[in-house]
């Protein structure tokens, strides 16, 4: 009987000993497997890389695109009707059978006209437009205008996804800044809080004391899960941005130092965004083509001018008689003059129709320009506040650090109080965060500058 429980017991060793060295493969694998997978999705990207990949993965750049496309395939379908156009047809027609007609004479029957019951005819047509009264010149113009202006309107639409990832990686950049000062501050809590305890402990310290520091600590530790939040939620805003997978963990540099550039004057900066903003070339080309709409209304006022000719090989050939039961070719050339005499004055009502739209389009690119006007404007002064807020923030940064150390090792000393040196802790916090908001703000300023300028991408 103990043999067999033991050789049952050896069975069952054996048997688990054998899931082991399967299962514990396995597990090697996927752990291996999923490791390799975090790796993947790590990346660090600068703010360069992040706005190429953005710019290659931009659904909005993509439609933009097409749209240029089809402009471009429009202007050349409009031009297209300019050049002479050539067709071909046939044909083949069996008829009914009849009698063919006949001329009975004294001197016997004559067939005039033969009785042929299968019919083939191919036509090839040329046709060439003269003049239109400018119809088909100034359709022409409108087209390559609008191709024009949606090409600036993709240039635009380039510049906007280029914010939009500056202002996203800023933020991440932000949010890592928020959790460092934050985390910094947890430990220095901590180590704070090991300290007062240590000085309850000799009855140098109340219990009041310490139940601050712990106050403070849990405060600390609450703004550290939303700092870790807020990055997460960084992370997948970039990643939403540059049209990338929302589990990629993306990385961003870490420091950046602030250069003392110099920032143009308020006119030359308005100038150049009047010159440059694609806005402003989109709607010129725009009122060009308003302006080539007046035209396309007044060219029913003048006659239409066609050339034409045809070439009819058939069997038979109607036009040659009498009727051949053979294949015969003729040929005709054809000049065609068109002019509308009267149509209750509907060219004068296009016509103004047309003025007041291309009023319209002045309205609107006067307008235009005086929004970019107050846009740079605003722009430059927030740029100029943004880069002052920088450098009182820095020397905020390091009194702050100062003023810490400095009451840390009174506090160590039993010469400053305890609350001291939590307010000393708070303030080093929020001289930092205010010096990382600075930076970022003053950033953004820059990129939304040189956007409202129509100045460099990145």
């Amino acid at each position: 009987m103990k043999l067999m429980k033991q050789k049952t017991i050896d069975t069952r060793r054996s048997e688990l000993q054998n899931i082991r060295k399967i299962i514990i493969p396995i597990i090697l694998i996927v752990l291996f497997l999923t490791t390799l997978n975090l790796a993947q999705d790590k990346k660090n990207l600068t703010l360069d890389e992040c706005i190429k990949i953005s710019l290659e993965n931009s659904k909005i750049l993509h439609s933009s695109k097409m749209k240029i496309i089809s402009s471009e395939a429009q202007l050349s379908q409009v031009n297209a009707s300019r050049l002479p156009s050539l067709s071909l047809s046939a044909s083949y027609t069996r008829l009914s059978e009849v009698n063919p007609f006949e001329v009975n004479t004294p001197f016997g029957n004559f067939v005039i006209s033969p009785s042929i019951f299968d019919n083939y005819n191919a036509k090839l047509s040329l046709q060439q437009p003269l003049f239109t009264g400018f119809k088909l010149s100034s359709s022409s113009d409108i087209a390559k205008y609008n191709s024009l202006a949606v090409k600036q309107d993709f240039s635009k639409d380039e510049q906007d996804v280029i914010y939009s990832v500056k202002n996203a990686y800023w933020n991440l950049f932000l949010a890592g800044k928020f959790k460092e000062a934050i985390d910094e501050n947890v430990q220095q809590v901590k180590a704070h809080l090991e300290d007062i305890q240590n000085f309850y402990k000799q009855g140098l310290a109340t219990k009041n004391e310490v139940l601050k520091v712990e106050v403070q600590l849990s405060q600390a530790q609450l703004n550290q899960i939303d700092a870790n939040n807020s990055v997460k939620l960084a992370v997948v805003n970039l990643d939403n941005v540059m049209n990338i997978p929302l589990t990629t963990n993306v990385q961003v540099q870490k420091d950046i130092k602030i250069e003392n550039e110099n920032i143009d004057e308020l006119d030359q900066l308005i100038s150049k965004a009047l010159q440059n903003r694609p806005e402003i070339k989109s709607m010129q080309y725009r009122v060009d083509a308003s302006k080539s709409g007046i035209t396309l209304a007044q060219s029913n006022w003048y006659p239409q001018l066609f050339l034409s000719g045809e070439y009819l090989y058939a069997k038979p050939n109607q036009r040659i008689l009498p009727t051949e039961n053979k294949f015969n070719g003729t040929w005709d050339v054809t000049l065609g003059v068109q002019l509308n005499l009267w149509n209750w004055g509907a060219t004068k009502d296009q016509t103004d129709q047309a003025q007041a739209q291309y009023e319209q389009v002045k309205d609107g690119y006067k307008t235009l320009q005086d929004g970019i006007t107050l846009e740079v404007t605003q722009d430059y002064y927030n740029l100029i506040k943004a880069k002052e807020k920088v450098f009182v923030t820095e020397q905020g940064v390091s009194q702050a650090e100062e003023n810490y150390r400095v009451t840390d090792e009174r506090f160590k000393q039993g010469l400053t109080l305890n609350s001291e040196l939590l307010d000393a802790e708070t303030a080093l916090m929020q001289a930092k965060t205010n010096h990382a908001q600075a930076i970022v703000d003053y950033e953004l300023a820059k990129a939304l500058l040189e956007k409202s300028t129509g100045g460099k991408k990145n």
